[in-house]
């Protein structure tokens, strides 16, 4: 089961309070202001700032 499109309309990065996306490969959630990415476990996103990856900036 995938997250819905629903919960995706209501999560904002917990940092920043900004728009958050699914990744390309559909396993983590990216806030492109603070360049994290929060990973999606057995369908439930981890939406902790401590357990967020850093993104590499391009």
């Amino acid at each position: 089961m995938a997250i819905s499109k629903e919960l995706l309309d209501i999560l904002v990065c917990p940092q920043c309070k900004g728009e958050i996306y699914l990744n390309a490969a559909g396993d983590g959630l990216i806030c492109d202001k603070c360049k994290l990415l929060y990973e999606i476990k057995d369908d439930i996103p981890i939406m902790l700032i401590d357990e967020a990856k850093k993104i590499k900036e391009d």
